[in-house]
């Protein structure tokens, strides 16, 4: 077999001499939004709602109707910054040219606040509003609809709509209630509009199953400019956490309907009730007069309100804005919490997050895998027939992703561009801990072509891996605690010479002890390289495709040990080779070849972290290869604890491995 240098070492692997047992990780599973091409979710919330980090979405209506220019667009930044001072990360939403937005640019928040054409959405809007191109504001409604599907539980509103005054004259009732009835989402706001009917507006809430509590000591329900609105709301929460226990029942019940929590302004700003009240009628009276209807009224009540009152309404508006940000933030971050614990307690299993984690070092890349129909591809510019997949790979992901699937929660330092593969690359890797991954701006995230034959093996491939040059050994440093905790540190070949020399030298100050890499290439031209190699490393694996695996390294008690420190009690033993025979399977069952290989280590490191013996990491890491074999995906998605597990291997037929000195 002709050997090519350039692959001799694809990656690297040292263990840092600590061992955990098989936990899971415990990443946040982050829905799909809408289909088509109507939605786009800003990176800082996709990473967010990946990562599990709390997440309050944000109405736009208020910015495109609620209040003038400038005054929308400094109010709209200064809620925003409230929502990351108290730990959450602002989605506001908005419609920018026919396009959903989950979370908006500053540019793209002075965009829909000097609008003059900006449209009011609601539920009934969206498909005229995205199939016309336009530009609007979210409503309640609107905004419940978007943060539900994006898998956001707890939206800051200034006030709900509800039961206009003269209402059981007029059904001019809200498209916010029937929302609240049926979209699982915690809205947070000041109560209802003081210029609507509370009365009826509660007794709505109740006929559409909303749980409504008011936020604090009192269970008085806020008029939104007045802490009083004359009538109680069902019940009330002291402070976050209550509120947070709150929404996380009523989530966990899927009663599909919302919770409404309603946050009286604060005390020193609260507009004095009576004023409020004549003004009101004084609006009604003129908008009755102008023969203002449906949803121009609040937009022309609130104008006229600010004009009556001398401003005193405004101020109110803006205090509590701002005091239901701070609130509704410190709620979602109790929440998170909230939920992370009752995951880790549902599933045992899972790693504490706290505890050292393995780390993998390497690529991230976004494959193209084009493979061949018929048994022979045609050269010379022809079109051969097949079929085009998109898939997720590079040597780091793959191993960081095997590895997550086998009960490890390894943390990926790697690197990808803000750029349009972002969003998928994340949504892809939820299950993983993808923390530790740079995102870079004006760079461009790994991609590789792949051009495979019909029996699944590589013909040709084209890649474009640029920024794991990025992944360097300045950035790496930034996580040297979390190296020198580690059980086990993988190195992909493919990043940068300094920063696989770091990670030696971090190992080398700390005495650890340096662990397998892997080789691709005939056994005498690996046994030739492993016989130097090993006055280094414990041991070298190289993969013999079909023929199985191939183990160097001394022999402990009649077998090469992987586990941690064993080569300094093998320092004297005589160098061995093993040899492991593969799963058989036929030509017709392999589908992608790419991703066997990490897999097959990724086992292996999994029952090495699991302290079972050579014979079983070695064929557990057959048996997750094996799988890959199988799995258009690189890493395939039937890897789990169940398919591969010492009790796998144990329930197998399996070759005795053939052992054979080197020396």
């Amino acid at each position: 077999m002709k050997f090519h240098m350039h692959k001799m070492i694809r990656k690297i692997t040292l263990s840092l001499g600590r061992q955990v047992s098989s936990m899971a990780c415990g990443a946040t599973q982050v829905r799909r939004l809408l289909h088509g091409g109507y939605v786009r979710i800003h990176p800082s919330v996709q990473e967010a709602l990946v990562e599990g980090r709390p997440v309050v979405a944000l109405e736009s209506t208020i910015i495109t109707h609620g209040m003038a220019h400038p005054l929308n667009l400094s109010m709209a930044r200064e809620v925003e910054e409230i929502v990351r001072a108290n730990g959450a990360v602002p989605a506001t939403v908005g419609i920018l040219r026919g396009q959903i937005h989950v979370g908006l640019t500053d540019e793209e928040l002075e965009f829909l606040a000097s609008s003059k054409n900006a449209v009011k959405v609601s539920r009934r809007d969206f498909p005229f509003v995205l199939s016309q191109g336009l530009s609007g504001g979210t409503t309640v409604s609107g905004t419940m609809i978007v943060a539900h599907k994006a898998g956001i539980p707890v939206f800051v509103s200034g006030g709900i709509g509800g039961v206009h005054r003269d209402g059981e004259n007029t059904l001019d009732v809200s498209a916010d209630l029937t929302e609240l009835g049926r979209t699982p989402v915690a809205v947070v706001s000041a109560g209802a509009k003081s210029i609507l009917d509370i009365g009826r507006t509660l007794e709505y809430l109740e006929t559409q199953g909303v749980c409504v509590a008011a936020f604090g000591a009192s269970r008085e329900f806020p008029a939104f400019f007045s802490r009083q609105s004359g009538f109680q709301a069902p019940y009330h929460v002291q402070d976050e956490e209550e509120a947070a226990k709150l929404i996380d029942s009523a989530l966990g019940l899927g009663l599909g309907s919302g919770v409404l929590i309603a946050v009286p302004c604060p005390q020193e700003r609260a507009a004095q009730g009576q004023v409020i009240e004549e003004a009101i009628q004084q609006a009604l009276s003129q908008a009755r007069s102008k023969g203002i209807t449906g949803k121009d009224v609040t937009p022309f009540l609130l104008q006229r309100l600010t004009e009556l009152t001398d401003g005193k309404s405004l101020d109110s508006n803006l205090a509590l804005i701002q005091n239901n940000a701070r609130v509704g933030s410190c709620i979602a971050v109790a929440l998170s919490k909230l939920q992370k614990a009752r995951r880790k307690r549902s599933q045992p299993g899972q790693k504490d997050m706290s505890a050292p984690q393995p780390v993998v070092i390497g690529g991230i890349n976004v494959d193209f895998i084009a493979k061949a129909q018929n048994p022979e591809i045609l050269g010379g510019g022809q079109t051969n027939a097949g079929r085009v997949r998109r898939a997720f790979g590079g040597v780091g992901r793959n191993l960081a992703d095997c590895l997550s699937r086998l009960g490890q929660a390894p943390l990926l330092l790697s690197a990808v561009g803000k750029d349009e593969h972002l969003e998928s690359v994340l949504h892809y890797c939820h299950h993983m801990d993808m923390s530790g991954v740079l995102r870079l701006e004006g760079e461009s995230t790994a991609t590789y072509c792949a051009v495979i034959s019909s029996a699944g093996e590589l013909s040709l491939g084209l890649g474009d891996m640029a920024i794991h040059q990025q992944i360097t050994e300045q950035y790496v440093s930034q996580f040297k605690e979390k190296l020198c905790q580690a059980p086990l540190v993988c190195i992909d070949g493919n990043v940068p010479l300094s920063t696989i020399q770091y990670v030696c030298q971090v190992a080398r100050e700390h005495q650890l002890a340096e662990l397998p890499s892997r080789l691709e290439d005939a056994v005498q031209a690996a046994v030739a390289l492993a016989c130097p190699l090993l006055s280094h490393l414990q041991c070298v694996v190289v993969t013999l495709g079909a023929h199985g695996v191939l183990l160097c390294g001394r022999s402990l008690a009649g077998s090469i040990s992987l586990h941690p420190g064993a080569h300094r009690q093998a320092a004297a033993a005589r160098l061995c080779a093993a040899h492991y025979p593969a799963i058989p399977i036929s030509r017709e069952e392999i589908v992608n070849v790419s991703g066997a290989g990490d897999s097959l280590m990724a086992g292996i490191l999994a029952g090495m972290l699991a302290k079972h013996d050579t014979g079983t990491c070695v064929r557990m890491g057959l048996l997750a290869a094996s799988l890959s074999l199988r799995s258009y995906e690189p890493i395939s998605p039937e890897i789990s604890t169940s398919s591969v597990s010492q009790e796998q291997v144990r329930s197998r037929s399996w070759p005795e491995a053939k052992v054979w000195r080197m020396d």
